[in-house]
């Protein structure tokens, strides 16, 4: 059931996050520094790039040799062929290039512009330039963090790891659930009755996606320095499932 009150804070003075740091160490001591705990039913909406940091997914573009298929891509894509080799490593496959943009099937089965791979709110020069990766596992690390996390406050929680992305009917890009823990992530409402008892068809409601979406808002894109949100309030539906539930099979992508 539908909540009728959300509530969302964003976690102020969260640190930078280096390799090989304890992430639920550091959320559960923003927490505490923000004068909150967690509860049953709370959710934590992570940025990707945090996991992708802790977990050292850098690449640095002077270790990368680029392929034949990476060359070409590149003079396709106007992109450095090094970035393009690390796209190509990720993906299962290209489906579309242009100009400034590729866009391709993850390995994890997420549709992705450049694989996800970003050199945005990371350190950098310019002569040593670096990437970062999407995380190897994003639902095994999201389990991760809210195991830790609910051992520590004594709470049954959920949590999404959230990524942005364009869409291809849209202008903008929007947060989606990268990888999820302990939730339901799509709600099927079909067969239930609509405001005037017509029995629903094809509803089935995105609910990580649309969690993670206004997470990201108040996140932001730029220098906000906010990854990570508490989202209370949703009433989600308990499951293991993780985020594969939100990918729909290639025989029913009308834009493949």
């Amino acid at each position: 059931m539908a909540s009728s009150q959300l509530q969302l804070v964003a976690l102020q003075n969260f640190p930078l996050v280096e390799p090989g740091d304890d992430l639920s160490a550091m959320v559960a001591d923003s927490l505490l520094g923000n004068q909150l705990s967690l509860q049953d039913g709370d959710v934590l909406v992570l940025a990707q790039k945090i996991f992708s940091k802790a977990e050292g997914r850098y690449v640095r573009l002077s270790d990368v040799s680029p392929s034949e298929e990476a060359l070409a891509l590149a003079q396709r894509c106007d992109k450095d062929p090094r970035q393009m080799e690390c796209v190509l490593q990720e993906s299962r496959e290209v489906l579309r290039a242009r100009p400034g943009v590729v866009i391709v099937e993850h390995r994890l089965g997420v549709v992705h512009a450049n694989a996800g791979i970003d050199k945005s709110n990371i350190p950098n020069t310019e002569d040593d330039p670096q990437l970062l990766l999407l995380p190897i596992d994003p639902d095994a690390s999201a389990r991760r963090l809210k195991a830790a996390l609910d051992a520590r406050f004594s709470a049954n929680i959920a949590v999404i790891i959230n990524d942005s992305a364009g869409r291809a009917w849209r202008n903008g890009t929007v947060g989606f659930a990268l990888g999820t823990a302990g939730f339901e992530v799509v709600e099927n409402r079909i067969g239930d009755a609509d405001l005037f008892g017509r029995t629903l068809e094809v509803t089935e409601i995105a609910v990580a996606d649309e969690l993670a979406a206004a997470a990201s808002y108040l996140m932001g894109q730029a220098d906000e320095g906010c990854p990570v949100v508490l989202l209370r309030g949703a009433n989600l539906r308990p499951s293991d499932e993780g985020s594969q539930g939100l990918l729909r099979d290639r025989d029913r992508d009308m834009f493949r």
